[in-house]
């Protein structure tokens, strides 16, 4: 390497000598600032520069640390540090430390020497120093990173076949728009200053003068070349690609319109000055033998002013929906005031450094940036996107708080429990994320299929302009109607039709809490003509209490009761909660103290498929004479053992089971049977082969359960409650609030193979469970998760609702339908109004202008049906079918019933009243005779 350098280069003299001179001048600057340039630590310069002024972090591993008062007291010491803040774990050894970059972690160390505790960085913490220090200048990396990402980039557009790219470009399925950057208020400026009077003065002769087709040509060339540029970059770009612009057949049209203009200019008389032009509304109006010469640079203007005008508008409205998505977005980064965690001082932060633990003080009309509960404080807030329908709240000391919540009231205290992507509003992005990446790829098809349209349209207007040719002998009407065909084709309206009303639906469910992974689950959810309400956890509200508790002959219930809880000590179940709850209030009342033991020693407990738990429990029985209280005074060593009082004398191991019967005919007690139906789910406890008591439990339906299974039926869906119950208990329980069917004895291993038994009967089925039916969830049509609003990245579902109320399942079916219904509609409309448009304009009726603003109306009908799906209160029109027109059919069958009936009703009535009249005249014949009755 030596001697590469010291090989001179011919014409490098110079800029050598310049590089000398520049490092000596900064040199002589430096040493003028007071920088002691011969004694410069690099490395340490190097370290300042890499750290910067921000954040750090790192944790110690304390190797002697003796009790928990050191434990605070080291805390204390390492707090008082400037720009320190640290966590002692005593339970761990561990000290966490926040810092700033200029605190060095030997620093930290050496106060824990100093304190007589020897410490050493983790293994992670080493790491994440070792990075940082040896971290690139941000330009340098930002460079770097930028390059490799263009190289990744290109790789895969040379394996795609894509070509290349200019930075900046859109994505492969967005360069069939015309980039809306281009589309600009200027142009549109342009184009009207430019192009009326060209509209106006082809159009109304009086305003036509001696060259005046000149100077028509002259400001057409503007809007042509600049107002328009978009469009044909839009179709260029289309054409590179193997692919047609959406915009490509109006641009085709505005090139075609300008070049002809420009040839009839120059080979026909329509380059005379003193000729004029004739009004013309039909296209056909041109294969008139007393109209000659035709220009058409009122089609180029006029088609790209209201083109312009109609993207800019569609902009605005895609703007708009855009701030109404927005809302998902978590707050900015703004200083916020919070007291940390073992500290009094009030701190001003930025909601990016707050950490769990802290108390955030929220002030009037300040947006939560955290999820926690409210320890000080009372207020009205508005909880935003995370409050589903209702969200003006009063919130008071104990309340949950959420990030994206808005405080109109007093100044809150809220106690920190997640930040940042822990919160709900971050998973519920991180949902409508998910979501929205699937609609873009449907969106991504949609348009490739609309843009299909414009090779069509191009093939149909040379095929239309050789028929008129051919069979009318005129080129201007050849060329006119040809215009019209390319104005006419409105791919955009059908590239809208579907995806922007799936996003917005997406968008509006989000806000309503109800959060759909995709827009194909709009589409399954809407057809659904079965709904499957797992009973626990979704109608009803917790939590379950215990009714009563009856015994065998015999046996006495606490102890029934205390046998159960022990065996469902450790289960989340609401049952199990319920029973546990019951039999520690009953142990702290004291009840049955004399002859009920306190405590049950359980061995191993299992739990089998069907819900049943097994276990082994050593039940303490007192001798002859003695009661269960001198046994509780020896276990809790407030009395010496007594010497009659042995293990084996009073101590019995049985094996108990906790279980729930699925028939009746399964409870072999006569009298344990009839208490089972007395009211609640029965449970049945047993052991050494004998059933010794059954324990109802029961819970309440929610307010709403009865008023939301009613809307349900209404709108033509089958309801079915399953329950573990036997049957006569879950019919009862399915009769209070209106179900029209019931799966019960379904244990918790056989819920999907219900659902899947609805399914084979010909069903699109959906499963309304909490967290204990995600295995149901998943094999259902539609798997729609309730009561489990933490679990918003739950795979298994479609739907996770953020709401309690059993009313939100009528209002979710009702809300698709109405969206699927905007959706089929807008696909509809689109192919209809290009197969209408297309034909009329083949036929010469529809003039290019007009065509084209009848395109512009087309796709802003569609993005104003779709805009409707924000802002409409479906909750007041429910939508009794999945598609309007099955409305109409209903509504047509009912009234041909009806009228059926009326014309039954009256043959009735007249047969009646002819069968009463013969039947009068024979009676009166018997009564009289025949000549008498004859007279």
């Amino acid at each position: 390497m030596a001697g590469k350098f010291s090989t001179p280069q011919p014409g490098r003299g110079d800029d050598i000598q310049e590089l000398d001179l520049a490092i000596a001048q900064a040199r002589s600057a430096a040493e003028a600032a007071g920088v002691d340039v011969e004694n410069f630590d690099a490395e340490e310069h190097s370290d300042v520069l890499s750290t910067g002024n921000g954040l750090t972090s790192y944790a110690f591993h304390l190797e002697n640390l003796e009790s928990a008062a050191q434990a605070t007291s080291l805390e204390y010491e390492l707090n008082a540090i400037d720009g320190v803040e640290a966590v002692v774990v005593y339970s761990a050894n561990m000290v966490w430390i926040s810092a700033l970059d200029s605190v060095r972690p030997d620093e930290v160390q050496r106060h824990l020497e100093d304190a007589g505790i020897r410490g050493h960085l983790t293994a992670s913490s080493l790491r994440r120093r070792a990075t940082r220090l040896t971290k690139q200048d941000p330009r340098i990396r930002s460079r770097r990173e930028s390059a490799r990402e263009r190289a990744i980039m290109a790789a895969r557009r040379r394996k795609q076949g894509t070509g290349a790219r200019r930075r900046g470009e859109a994505r492969a399925g967005e360069v069939l728009h015309t980039a809306r950057e281009l589309v600009t208020a200027w142009r549109l400026i342009i184009a009207v200053v430019f192009g009326l009077p060209v509209v106006a003065m082809q159009m109304i002769p009086s305003l036509q003068f001696d060259w005046w087709q000149w100077v028509c040509l002259a400001l057409s060339t503007v809007v042509v070349g600049w107002s328009a540029w978009p469009f044909h970059r839009a179709m260029v770009a289309g054409v590179r690609r193997s692919m047609s612009a959406l915009d490509g057949a109006s641009s085709l049209a505005i090139l075609l319109a300008y070049g002809f203009s420009v040839l009839s200019l120059i080979t026909t008389s329509a380059s005379d000055p003193t000729w004029r032009a004739n009004t013309v509304w039909l296209a056909r109006t041109w294969s008139d033998p007393s109209f000659e010469g035709a220009i058409f640079f009122d089609v180029a203007c006029g088609v790209t002013i209201l083109l312009l005008f109609g993207r800019l508008l569609s902009r605005r409205n895609q703007i708009r929906t855009r701030a109404v998505l927005a809302v998902l977005q978590p707050p900015k980064n703004e200083p916020i005031t919070v007291i940390r965690k073992n500290k009094s001082k009030k701190k001003v932060i930025s909601t990016a450094e707050i950490r769990r633990g802290d108390d955030v003080l929220l002030e009037t009309d300040m947006t939560c940036p955290v999820d926690g509960e409210i320890i000080s404080g009372r207020g009205v807030v508005d909880m935003g996107p995370v409050g589903g329908v209702d969200r003006k709240k009063e919130l008071t000391v104990g309340d949950r708080i959420y990030a994206g919540a808005t405080n109109h009231g007093q100044t809150l205290k809220v106690r920190t429990s997640a930040t940042g992507s822990h919160t709900r509003l971050a998973a519920m992005g991180r949902w409508f994320n998910h979501a929205a990446q699937d609609e873009n790829r449907m969106a991504q098809i949609t348009n490739r299929s609309a843009s299909l349209l414009v090779p069509w349209a191009f093939a149909i207007a040379v095929v239309n302009f050789c028929m008129w040719l051919i069979f009318n002998g005129s080129l201007d009407a050849a060329v006119a109607t040809s215009l019209s065909v390319l104005a006419a084709v409105g791919p955009v309206a059908l590239a809208l039709s579907a995806p922007l009303a799936l996003r917005l639906g997406l968008a509006r469910a989000a806000n309503y809490g109800m959060l759909l992974r995709d827009s194909a689950t709009i589409h399954r959810l809407s057809g659904v003509d079965s709904i499957i309400f797992n009973r626990l956890g979704t109608l009803t509200r917790a939590p379950m209490n215990v009714v009563n508790v009856t015994a065998a002959h015999g046996e006495h219930p606490e102890l029934v009761l205390r046998v159960a809880a022990s065996l469902m000590m450790e289960s989340d179940h609401a049952v199990s909660k319920a029973i546990v709850r019951a039999d520690r209030e009953t142990r702290d009342a004291n009840s049955g103290f004399d002859t009920i033991p306190v405590w049950l020693e359980t061995g191993e407990v299992k739990v089998n498929a069907e819900g049943t738990f097994v276990g082994s429990i050593d039940v303490p029985v007192p001798p002859k004479g003695k009661n269960f209280k001198d046994v509780v005074r020896r276990d809790r060593h407030e009395l010496p053992a007594s010497p009659d009082l042995t293990d084996d004398e009073n101590v019995r191991r049985v094996t108990a089971r906790v279980w729930r019967p699925k028939d009746l005919g399964e409870v072999r007690d006569p009298h344990l049977a009839s208490a089972a139906l007395s009211g609640g789910s029965p449970v049945v406890v047993s052991w050494k082969g004998k059933d010794r008591g059954v324990i109802n439990v029961a819970d309440a339906f929610k307010d709403d359960a009865a008023l939301a299974i009613e809307e349900l039926e209404s709108m033509g869906v089958e309801t079915l409650m399953m329950s573990r119950d036997m049957y006569p208990v879950a019919r009862h329980l399915a009769d209070s609030i209106g179900a029209s069917t019931v799966l019960a004895g379904v244990v918790p291993g056989k819920k999907a193979k219900a659902v899947r038994g609805v399914h084979a009967r010909g069903h699109r089925v959906a499963m309304v469970g909490d967290q204990d039916s995600i295995g149901a969830l998943r094999v259902a049509d539609v798997g729609i998760l309730m009561g489990s609003p933490s679990r918003t990245d739950a795979d298994s579902a479609d739907v996770v609702l953020l709401r309690d109320d059993v009313m939100a399942i009528p209002t979710l079916i009702n809300f698709v339908r109405h969206v699927r219904n905007t959706v089929d509609w807008n696909v509809w409309l689109a192919w209809a109004y290009n197969a209408i448009a297309i034909t009329l304009a083949v036929a010469g009726v529809m003039n290019p202008m007009a065509a084209t603003v009848v395109m512009l109306l087309s796709s802003t009908v569609i993005e104003w049906r779709s805009s409707r799906i924000l802002r409409h209160n479906y909750n007041a029109a429910t939508m009794r079918h999945t598609h309007t027109w099955q409305g109409w059919v209903e509504r047509l069958r009912s009234r041909r019933e009806r009228r059926r009936r009326a014309e039954q009703r009256e043959q009735f009535v007249e047969s009646a009243r002819l069968n009463a009249t013969e039947d009068g005249r024979e009676l009166q014949e018997h009564i009289t005779g025949p000549g008498v009755a004859g007279r």
